[in-house]
C-alpha cells in the first residue's frame, strides 16, 4: 500500500511539473507577442508622428493667441456748442452720413449772417473803388485840359507883356518930340504893369493846374494799387470775405455731426444739454464689416510665414461650426513687448530669455463676416497654411 501510494504521488508530481513548464512557455510566448505588438505600435506611432510632422505639421503654424480688431472711427465735433439732440445709442447700426448728434446752431447762424454782411460790404467797397478809379480817370482828363488852358493863358499873358513893353518903349521915344502926351505915356506904363501882373497870375494858374493834375494822378495810382489786375470777384478783400463766409457756412454745417463710416455705435459718452468742445470724443463707430484679426505668433513660428498665405480661423463664439478663411496681410513693426507701456529692461543683469510674439495681421472674407458677424476683441484660433 505504501509503495503504490508513492508511485501515485510521483506521477502526480511529474504531471504537475510538466504542466508548469508548458504554462511558462506559453506565458513567454505571449509576452514576446505583446512586446512585438508594442514595438510595432511604437514604430507605427513614430512613423505616424513623423509623417504628420513632415507632411502636415511642418506646413502649418497655429496659435490661439489671436483677437478680432477693427479700425474704429472716433466721432468728435469740429465746433463747440451745447448738444441739442442725440439720435443714436450704443449697439445701434448706422450708415455713413447718418446724423448722430445735433448741436445748437444759434451762434453759428449768427456768425454766418455776419459773414454774409461782411462779404456784401467787401463787394460794394471794391465796386466803389472801381467807380472811383473811373472818376479819377475823368478827373485827370479834366485837370489836363485845365493845365493846357492855363498854359495857353500863360502864352497870351507873355504876348500881352511883350506888346506892352513895345508900346511903352515907342511912347517913351516919342515923348521927347512932344508927339505923345503924358497921359498916353501913363496909360502905356499902366498897361505894362497890368501885363506883368497877368503873366504872374497865368504862371500861378499853370502851376496850380499842374499840381491838381499830379494830385489826381496820385489818387488814381493809390486806387489802382487796390484794384489793379483784379475784378470784383478776384479782389483780395472780396476773396477774404468769401473765405470767412465759407468758413461760417462750414461751421454751421458742422453743428450736425454725422457717422464717418458704416458700423456699430459703441462707447457713447454724450448727453443732451452737454456742452462739447472741438476734439472731444462723443462716441465710437466700429466698422465690423471691415474687421481683421491680429494673431500673435511666437517668433520661432514665423520663419516661413509670408504675406498672401491663406489662413483658417475659428472663433470661440461660433466654435468649429464656422471656419473663416483669411489671408496674411503683413507683420507688425515690432513685438508686443517692444511697444509695451513699460518695455522689458533686457539690458539689466537679471535677464531671462522669453520667447517673443509678433502680431500678424490677417484679413477676413467680408462675405463670411456678413453671414457670421464678429465683435472687436473676440478670441480666435488661427492656422496658417505654409504650403502656398
Amino acid at each position: 500500500m505504501t509503495t503504490t501510494t508513492r508511485v501515485i504521488e510521483h506521477d502526480v508530481i511529474t504531471t504537475t511539473e510538466t504542466e508548469s513548464e508548458q504554462e511558462e512557455s506559453a506565458r513567454k510566448g505571449q509576452r514576446k507577442s505583446l512586446f512585438a505588438a508594442l514595438a510595432c505600435g511604437v514604430l507605427l506611432a513614430a512613423g505616424g508622428y513623423f509623417a504628420y510632422d513632415h507632411f502636415v505639421a511642418s506646413r502649418h503654424v497655429e496659435t490661439d493667441n489671436a483677437y478680432v480688431g477693427a479700425n474704429t472711427a472716433q466721432v468728435t465735433p469740429l465746433v463747440g456748442g451745447p448738444v441739442r439732440d442725440v439720435l443714436v445709442d450704443d449697439t445701434q447700426r448706422v450708415k455713413r452720413g447718418d446724423v448722430l448728434v445735433r448741436l445748437d446752431d444759434t451762434d453759428a447762424k449768427l456768425a454766418y449772417a455776419r459773414a454774409q454782411a461782411q462779404f456784401a460790404t467787401a463787394r460794394r467797397k471794391v465796386e466803389g473803388l472801381m467807380a472811383t478809379d473811373r472818376g479819377l480817370a475823368a478827373q485827370i482828363a479834366s485837370r489836363t485840359a485845365d493845365q493846357m488852358r492855363a498854359k495857353a493863358q500863360l502864352v497870351a499873358a507873355r504876348s500881352d507883356l511883350d506888346k506892352a513893353k513895345i508900346d511903352l518903349q515907342r511912347r517913351e521915344a516919342l515923348m521927347s518930340s512932344g508927339s505923345v502926351s503924358g497921359d498916353e505915356l501913363t496909360i502905356a506904363r499902366n498897361a505894362l504893369a497890368t501885363a506883368q501882373a497877368n503873366l504872374a497870375a497865368a504862371r500861378a494858374t499853370d502851376a496850380q493846374m499842374s499840381a491838381n493834375r499830379d494830385t489826381a494822378i496820385g489818387d488814381r495810382d493809390a486806387s489802382q494799387a487796390l484794384i489793379a489786375r483784379t475784378t470784383v470777384e478776384t479782389n483780395p478783400e472780396v476773396l477774404a470775405a468769401r473765405a470767412e463766409l465759407d468758413q461760417a457756412r462750414v461751421n454751421l454745417e458742422r453743428t450736425v455731426i454725422r457717422a464717418p463710416v458704416d458700423g456699430i455705435v459703441s462707447r457713447r459718452q454724450v448727453q443732451v444739454g452737454q456742452r462739447v468742445q472741438p476734439g472731444q470724443t462723443l462716441m465710437v463707430v466700429v466698422p465690423l464689416q471691415a474687421a481683421y484679426v491680429d494673431a500673435n505668433f511666437k517668433e520661432v513660428q514665423l520663419a516661413k510665414v509670408r504675406p498672401g498665405q491663406t489662413v483658417t480661423l475659428v472663433s470661440d463664439l461660433y466654435g468649429d461650426a464656422v471656419r473663416y478663411k483669411g489671408r496674411v496681410v503683413g507683420f507688425s513693426g515690432g513685438t508686443g513687448a517692444a511697444f509695451a507701456v513699460v518695455p522689458a529692461q533686457n539690458a539689466t543683469g537679471n535677464w531671462i530669455k522669453v520667447v517673443q510674439r509678433l502680431p500678424v495681421r490677417i484679413a477676413l472674407d467680408p462675405k463670411q463676416l456678413a453671414e457670421h458677424p464678429l465683435q472687436v476683441g473676440l478670441s480666435m484660433t488661427a492656422d496658417i497654411d505654409l504650403s502656398n
